[in-house]
């Protein structure tokens, strides 16, 4: 099988900075948990000192996760380093990871310090950190743009402070697979007592080579991976969990590299993060888009039908992929619909499992049958954080090739029932959305509006994915019917509550700090 190399998963951070992509507290424990039923060794809970509501996710999921180390971000600030250590004092396992920038570029322009400086502020973080955990890994943002002989000096600092990880982040995915080879070989090599610390690599996909920078910097020395499901994160995104964790099992016998993460809960991951957040994958992304297994060329499914391997190099299975659904239908009982809940890899008490089954029910009487998309539909609705803002009870329409559209909606802000109103539009949906957007008092606009059948038929659930800005902060949503206008108020109402949470994240933040992480 050969060296183990550690996942580090920042989908709770770096990935949650992915425009749209906020999680809210209880979603994150969500996504936590299944991260730690994926295998990965260390999670990345968040940025503790970036809000009140940032610092209360971390602490919860430090305090109720069990398996992967818990870590907080921090930048090298006194305040930084104790919010992290607040958040997390007291988990079983956890540690701080601290940053700050080396390039020039970032010294100078962003934080108008010169290099003695940044290095002294490194030890400085790092030993208080040190004080209350003995993991704590340190990060050089921007590092394949800093000077290497100034790495080499940061670096060495560090590991004198009681660093005992070093991260050679890939900010902003500029390098190439040869250049990191090189520098993480530099490193290693120079580096004062190196042989001490574990080499860790942060990169993303600003030029679309995030996964082989990372598999590369494995083939030189580095033993831990950073990345994301399904590759969110800032720009571009980062290196994709999926991609690196299948390639090292696809590729065991040119890499002899394992990893500790369970494969078969990658798709579900994946599956679970696209409902958390709104986001749709793309049908042509590796490993878990919807075309991964798909074949469309006689040549291809001929080869297929005879030997899967002539065109897969992996067997859907071995991502947790069933292609066998277990159908249910109004006659289904709730030991079935348990038993189908479980088979999916979710968790549910008594409790949600009596709402989705009320829930089921009144799905199955719309529906012919129900599919393994639908469930996971009810699951996530009955998941929904009961914190939100905005709440959809009621949506009406008229609509006809001689009448104008027109919508009533009635709505609860706060838990309290708001008056129900009306508003024309250019079709059935515009006008639900503009009676939205008049009862909340919002004047947010509509980037992307994406509508997909997740199971066929006419009596399909229709989803509906969107994407709203207002003054520069963006959100997405996702709603989901078997009437695509409800399908559409529901995923703009989504949308609204994960754009009402960034707007008190973004109010909680000292706008002149850096916030970017690495």
């Amino acid at each position: 099988m050969g060296q183990i190399i550690r996942i580090f998963d920042t989908t709770l951070r770096d990935g949650e900075q992915s425009p749209g992509c906020s999680m809210n507290a209880k979603e994150k424990l969500i996504m936590a948990r299944q991260l730690a039923k994926l295998g990965v060794d260390t999670i990345e809970a968040g940025f503790p000192a970036s809000s009140p509501g940032d610092f209360d996710s971390v602490q919860q999921i430090g305090h109720s996760v069990e398996g992967p180390m818990i870590v907080s971000l921090c930048r090298t600030s006194d305040a930084d380093i104790q919010a992290g250590v607040k958040a997390l004092k007291g988990s079983k396992n956890w540690g701080i990871h601290t940053f700050i920038a080396t390039s020039d570029l970032h010294l100078k322009k962003k934080l108008n310090i010169d290099r003695k400086t940044a290095v002294k502020k490194a030890i400085r973080a790092i030993q208080q950190a040190k004080k209350h955990t003995e993991n704590v890994e340190f990060s050089a943002e921007d590092a394949t743009r800093s000077d290497p002989a100034f790495l080499v000096e940061i670096f060495s600092a560090a590991i004198k402070a009681g660093a005992t990880i070093l991260n050679v982040p890939d900010t902003v995915g500029y390098i190439t697979p040869h250049e990191f080879t090189k520098l993480i070989q530099l490193l290693q090599n120079e580096v004062v007592d190196a042989d001490k610390v574990l080499f860790s690599v942060h990169c993303h996909n600003d030029l679309g080579l995030a996964a082989a920078n990372s598999l590369a910097a494995v083939e030189v020395g580095a033993q831990q991976i950073e990345c994301t499901v399904n590759g969110i994160g800032e720009r571009a995104g980062n290196a994709s969990l999926e991609e690196i964790v299948m390639a090292f099992k696809v590729r065991n016998a040119y890499f002899n590299k394992t990893t500790n993460v369970d494969t078969t809960q990658i798709f579900p991951s994946s599956r679970l993060l696209t409902k958390l957040t709104g986001t749709m994958i793309p049908p042509n992304k590796a490993i878990v888009g919807a075309n991964a297994f798909a074949h469309e060329s006689g040549i291809h499914q001929a080869g297929v039908i005879k030997d899967t391997l002539t065109y897969e190099i992996m067997k859907p299975e071995s991502i947790g992929l069933s292609l066998n659904q277990l159908v249910l239908g109004k006659h289904s009982g709730r030991a079935a619909l348990s038993k189908r809940i479980q088979t999916l890899g979710y968790d549910v008490s008594k409790e949600e499992l009596q709402k989705i089954f009320e829930n089921f029910k009144q799905l199955a009487d719309k529906k012919k049958v129900v599919y393994d998309e639908d469930l996971e539909i009810l699951i996530m609705q009955e998941r929904s954080s009961d914190e939100e803002k905005y709440e959809l009870l009621s949506v009406n329409v008229t609509a006809g090739t001689e009448t104008i559209p027109t919508a009533t909606v009635v709505m609860n802000i706060d838990k309290v029932r708001m008056p129900a109103q009306a508003c024309l539009g250019d079709g059935p949906v515009d006008a639900a959305l503009n009676t939205i957007r008049e009862i909340v008092n919002i004047p947010c606009v509509l980037t992307s509006f994406v509508i997909k059948s997740i199971t066929g038929g006419t009596d399909a659930q229709g989803v509906v994915s969107v994407t709203i800005e207002w003054e520069g902060i963006k959100a997405s949503g996702r709603g989901s019917h078997t009437d695509i206008v409800i399908a559409s108020a529901a995923a703009f109402v989504n949308a609204l509550n994960r754009l009402d949470l960034l707007k008190k994240s973004h109010h909680q933040m000292d706008e002149t700090d850096d916030l970017s992480g690495i």
